[in-house]
């Protein structure tokens, strides 16, 4: 899945949002407190379900620029990309994409089949969330304009 958006925040507020998502998600799963300066390379493992986990390991990070992972279980090798770039100063553009590799001919097909079907809601889903941290400046700018 590749998503293209111009977001309506600046660069820094976008990925200042991401890394946020990224520190709280490491803090529930392993019940570290970590910081930015720690995420290269930083790995864990997360739970998904009773019988469901995977390694989730930091590949890349650049301030106010990109942020990739890779989740790696027994039956697929996830990478995700967010690619963050400023068009002014209070707009950017988000390259979000996501490539999965399936292990073994059966979990390919049905990988397949379940993409054809979830694709969609799955985009639907991301771009809803987009709009959430949209909102989330909007509202931030409210509040810093009355104090």
């Amino acid at each position: 899945m590749e998503i293209v958006r111009k977001m309506n925040v600046p660069a820094e507020f976008l990925y200042k949002t991401i890394i946020k998502s990224v520190l709280s998600d490491i803090h529930s799963q392993t019940g570290k407190k970590v910081v930015e300066s720690q995420l290269p390379g930083f790995e864990y493992i997360k739970t998904f379900s009773k019988n469901n986990q995977a390694t989730v390991k930091i590949e890349e990070i650049t301030k106010n620029e990109s942020y990739q992972y890779r989740t790696t279980s027994n039956i697929h090798d996830f990478t995700v990309t967010y690619k963050v770039r400023p068009l002014t100063g209070e707009n950017c553009e988000l390259h979000y994409s996501e490539k999965m590799e399936s292990y073994g001919y059966l979990q390919k097909l049905n990988d397949a089949f379940v993409g054809i079907i979830w694709s969609r809601l799955k985009k639907k889903r991301f771009n809803e969330m987009l709009n959430q941290i949209e909102a989330s400046y909007s509202r931030e700018e409210i509040e810093s304009s009355i104090l």
